[in-house]
């Protein structure tokens, strides 16, 4: 299968569209949770668990035992229950190339009589005589969840299943899903969604109006609040369970809000609500599968990790302060797909649920989450006002390229002449000045890797005609840096699985592999990395350097090299990110914002994602110095893209 995909070109800031073979079902394999899921034990265990006691249920009542899992995956859970004595299992998988896996698996773990893999979507799925279903199920299992739990659509295809596919008083696994939620105080996760003022050398930058009294988008804001310092919030109520989905009988994806009443617990500005949702398998609850963040755990060391189901953070459409014993109530609202929060001090409820917050300011529809941080970021923005005022002259001439920019306001502010602003690849030539100051962060909302800013390049390059001789350009250069590193669990992502929970999925392996295996998948991916803990296995070092003074080079520009193991550790990959050199003596990174610590640690940029490119296998280093990483990098002028290769050497 032949589809046309859009692809970044860095070289022109655009998505230019190519055609590619089975390009959709590479991608979306390659990158897919399928092993980060099956690496999850906790998850497994308690499926498994709750499989065999809903089996154990309908058996004590005497009846067949008649399956239906809905987004059966590789399958794992239709042999769960196989094993648990089901008679039958529907196995329901609309993704073709898992539902092929899916029916390998099965049949390489002898389960072929009695799972049937059906590659439809579930509200296609018939049942009777000549159906896909020879009869409704008394056993529904599904995993149909995301970070926000019906961000998938779990909500509707449940709704169907209860109508159509699935006896009346079945059994459920998971049997309920509870959400729970926090509203706290926090600068910096508030500085993910709105526009702080911020002054800097006297010169204060507010946001407009309407931004300022903008709601924001309701969309979730997903990380890892277990990486999230728990000194960086201020929680003014306990958590709190807000509302929970029994899934064994009818469910409704029509809009619902529900409301929780709490005492305020402190002081505070009531600016973000953290949530996260739980999953008891059994009646009773007690088999829970909970994605409570670490620090709510006795021994945060022991809460498992999972990248497939993270946890939320919601923004409420305005911030207010609190009292300590304030009477407060939270309300949560959800649609068939997703969730909004909302906060009042009026008790008891009088008013009419709060509508979907909706963005009117635009820059919400623009912007980031870590857009927004970055644009907040007192020490980030101080460097490049810094810079500028070593520049900036009376008559200097400023143009700023690069996507949604506060550097051509602080320009105008220090007093340049005139300020002009690009904020898209169509360079217009109506600016009639000669430019004495080109100015970039750089930023452009197509980037998707590190490197790909090197648009900023270019555009300089087109642009020469326009500038001085002895125009300023800021940053003068960037540097491409790399080091090796172990991953703390960020490896289960591209680890193969073998066997899972006794079952063999190897089949799975071998698919994910093939995909990874497509020309495209081999190359780095971004990652957030201040979520993903690592340690540095080599030093950290400048690879290639990009001189933006002169015009890009008509020629590719190559570097090769090796960074020895100076830390004993397993060697997962390579992360790699940009630094910009404003001036001499100003540089903004957005990657390791301080040095490593002697066992390695590394602080991570939470503006921008890293770029991560994982060995093929994981290498043992002893940390001597005998074998190290050797690198080949190849800046490609033409593709305006770099090509890597890594390889391990020892001596």
């Amino acid at each position: 299968m032949r589809t046309f995909c859009g692809r970044a070109n860095p070289s022109t800031g655009a998505l230019d569209w190519v055609e590619e073979e089975e390009y959709d079902f590479h991608q979306e394999i390659a990158r897919s949770c399928y092993a980060d899921m099956l690496h999850d034990h906790d998850r497994n265990q308690k499926y498994y668990e709750g499989i065999r006691s809903a089996v154990s249920r309908v058996k004590a009542r005497g009846q067949k035992v008649v399956v239906l899992d809905i987004g059966t995956g590789t399958g794992l859970l239709s042999m769960m229950a196989a094993t648990a004595g089901a008679d039958v299992c529907y196995a329901v998988e609309v993704f073709r190339p898992m539902a092929e896996a899916a029916q390998s698996i099965v049949e390489k773990n002898g389960f072929s009589d009695r799972i049937k893999i059906i590659n439809k979507h579930s509200t296609d799925v018939t049942v009777g005589p000549d159906g896909d279903m020879q009869e409704k199920a008394n056993i529904l299992i599904t995993e149909l969840f995301d970070t926000e739990l019906i961000g998938e659509g779990a909500l509707p295809s449940y709704e169907h299943a209860h109508q159509n596919l699935v006896q009346e008083g079945c059994e459920a696994v998971p049997h309920r899903a509870s959400v729970f939620a926090q509203l706290v105080e926090s600068e910096l996760l508030w500085s993910w969604s709105q526009l702080q003022p911020l002054e800097v050398d006297g010169f204060l930058l507010a946001a407009p109006p309407a931004v300022a009294r903008c709601a924001g988008a309701h969309s979730v804001c997903d990380i890892q609040l277990s990486q999230v310092d728990p000194r960086s919030f201020t929680p003014l109520g306990p958590v709190l369970s807000m509302f929970s989905v029994d899934f064994s009988r009818a469910v409704s994806s029509s809009f619902q809000s529900h409301s929780s009443q709490f005492a305020a617990r402190s002081r505070g500005r009531a600016q973000v609500v953290l949530s996260w949702w739980d999953l008891d398998m059994d009646p009773a609850g007690s088999i829970v599968c909970s994605m409570a963040p670490s620090w709510t755990y006795p021994e945060p060391k022991t809460a498992p990790w999972r990248d497939h189901w993270m946890q939320s953070v919601y923004f409420l459409p305005a911030e207010s302060s609190v009292n300590e014993g304030d009477q407060l109530r939270l309300t949560v609202c959800h649609d068939d797909y997703s969730l909004w929060f909302s906060l009042h001090q009026q008790i008891p409820q009088t008013e009419a649920p709060p509508p979907r917050p909706s963005c009117t300011c635009q820059a919400h529809l623009v912007w980031t989450r870590p857009r927004f941080g970055e644009l907040n970021d007192r020490r980030r923005t101080e460097s490049y006002v810094n810079a500028l005022k070593s520049v900036l002259r009376d008559d200097s001439v400023c143009l700023s390229v690069s996507d949604g920019s506060l550097l051509p306001v602080w320009a105008h502010m220090l007093g340049a002449k005139k300020v002009f602003s690009l904020e898209n690849s169509r360079m217009s030539r109506q600016v009639i000045e000669q430019i004495s100051v080109l100015v970039g962060e750089p930023y452009f909302s197509t980037s998707l890797l590190p490197w790909h800013s090197l648009f900023f390049w270019f555009c300089r390059s087109a642009l020469s005609g326009l500038l001085r001789p002895d125009a300023s350009i800021l940053p003068g250069s960037a540097s491409l840096h790399m080091v090796a590193v172990e991953f703390q669990d960020l490896w289960r992502i591209r680890a193969p699985c073998g066997t899972c929970e006794g079952f063999d999925v190897t089949p799975m392996d071998e698919m994910v592999q093939k995909s990874l295996d497509f020309r495209e998948s081999r190359e780095a991916e971004p990652h957030p990395l201040w979520e993903y803990p690592c340690r540095a296995l080599t030093r950290s070092e400048s690879v290639m350097t990009f001189d933006f003074t002169q015009s890009v080079p008509q020629q590719p520009i190559s570097s090769q090299g090796s960074l020895p193991f100076i830390r004993a550790g397993r060697c997962h990959g390579v992360a790699l990110w940009m630094e910009y050199h404003l001036t001499d003596d100003i540089t903004v990174s957005a990657g390791l914002t301080g040095p490593i610590s002697e066992q390695g640690d590394c602080v991570w940029s939470r503006h921008r994602k890293q770029g991560v490119y994982f060995l093929r296998t994981p290498v043992e280093s002893s940390g001597d110095g005998r074998s190290a990483v050797s690198y080949s990098f190849t800046f490609e002028p033409s593709l305006g893209d770099i090509k890597m290769d890594f390889n391990v050497t020892s001596q």
